[in-house]
C-alpha cells in the first residue's frame, strides 16, 4: 500500500495511491460510514493502516469510482512528526568524504518539524551557508508505540519507508561538531514523501525482519546519478537503529528515522537534487541561494 499526501483548500489530507489514481481518505469514509482519520498523520497515531488495507483489499472493484481526478499539489507526507530522528556517517564512504573517522555506535541528531517541506518545493540554502550539501536518504517512519525493542522485532514497529532529502549547512558543522543541531535545522531543510510505502511493498523480508539489504539509494543532482549504494553497506542497518533509538526514548506514531546518505552533494543557486529508491520512488526539489534570490 502507498500512501501520500496532498494539499486541499482546507489543509492536507491523505489518500491512497492507486493504479487508477489517488483515492482521498475521505471518499473512502463517505462509502464505507466509517471515521477515517483525514491525514496521514493521523492514520498512522490512530494505528489504523492494516484496517484500511483489509478495507481496500475487500473492496477493490470500487476503487476506480473512487478516484479523485482533480489534481492537487503535494503537501509534506506529515507537517507535525512527533520526531525527527536523523543519523550520520552511516556509510563508510560516506563517512570518508567529510573526513570523520568510522563511528562504532550511531551517529544521531533530531530535526525540527519546521524543517520539513513538499516534494518539489524549493529548498533553500540559508544566508548563513557557504556550502550546503543534499543529501538522498532511506526514511523509516514508526506505525506503532514501543520501547526497547530487539532487532529481530524491529519490522513490527515500522508503518512503512519513504523518500527523504536531507540537507545540511556543511560549513557551519565543520566549525565545530556541537553546531550539528544548527547546520540542521534550517527552513527546508528536509524534504519528506511524497509517499510511505508499507513493508509488503518491498524485498521478501522487510515485513518480518525489516531486512532491506538490497534496496538502494541514489542521490540525484541536477537530474545525474551522483552518490548510490546500498542498505547493505550501512554500518548500522535499519533494524539496529530501530532498536538503538527505542533503548533511549519511546518511539510513537509517526515518528521518522532518516538513516543516512550514500553520500551528499554541494548544491549551488539553480541546481536541483532529488532522492531515487526503487521500489519506494523518487523526489526532485529545486534549490534556491537565499543570497542570490528569492
Amino acid at each position: 500500500m502507498r500512501i501520500t499526501s496532498l494539499q486541499g483548500p482546507h489543509g492536507a489530507y491523505a489518500a491512497v495511491v492507486t493504479p487508477h489514481g489517488p483515492i482521498p481518505i475521505h471518499r473512502i469514509a463517505d462509502v464505507s460510514g466509517d471515521a477515517w482519520p483525514a491525514t496521514v498523520q493521523g492514520l498512522l497515531q490512530a494505528e489504523k493502516l492494516t484496517a484500511l488495507q483489509a478495507w481496500l483489499d475487500a473492496n477493490g472493484s470500487l476503487l476506480p469510482s473512487l478516484v479523485e481526478d482533480a489534481a492537487h499539489p503535494a503537501a509534506p507526507l506529515l507537517h507535525h512528526p512527533p520526531k525527527i530522528l536523523g543519523v550520520g556517517l552511516n556509510y563508510a564512504e560516506h563517512a570518508g568524504d567529510l573526513g570523520e573517522t568510522r563511528p562504532d555506535e550511531p551517529a544521531t541528531f533530531m530535526k525540527p518539524y519546521t524543517s520539513i517541506i513538499a516534494a518539489g518545493e524549493t529548498i533553500p540554502i540559508p544566508r548563513q551557508s557557504e556550502r550546503t550539501t543534499g543529501e538522498a536518504e532511506l526514511g523509516l517512519v514508526i506505525g506503532v508505540h514501543g520501547k526497547d525493542v530487539a532487532e529481530a522485532d524491529a519490522a513490527s514497529l515500522i508503518a512503512g519507508v519513504t523518500t527523504i532529502i536531507d540537507m545540511t549547512a556543511e560549513d557551519i558543522l565543520q566549525r565545530n561538531p556541537r553546531f550539528l543541531t544548527r547546520a540542521k535545522s534550517f527552513d527546508g531543510f528536509l524534504v519528506l514523501g511524497p509517499d510511505l510505502v508499507t513493508l509488503d511493498e518491498l524485498p521478501a523480508g522487510a515485513v518480518e525482519r525489516l531486512d532491506l539489504a538490497d534496496v538502494e539509494v541514489t542521490t540525484l543532482h541536477n537530474g545525474s546519478p551522483a552518490r548510490r549504494n546500498v542498505v547493505a553497506n550501512m554500518l548500522h542497518s535499519p533494524a539496529k537503529l530501530v532498536a538503538f533509538f527505542s533503548a533511549i526514548m519511546p518511539l510513537e506514531p509517526g515518528d521518522v528515522i532518516s538513516t543516512g546518505t550514500p553520500g551528499a552533494v554541494p548544491l549551488a543557486h539553480g541546481d536541483t537534487v532529488g532522492c531515487v529508491i526503487p521500489g519506494v520512488g523518487e523526489v526532485t526539489c529545486p534549490v534556491v541561494d537565499r543570497k542570490v534570490g528569492a
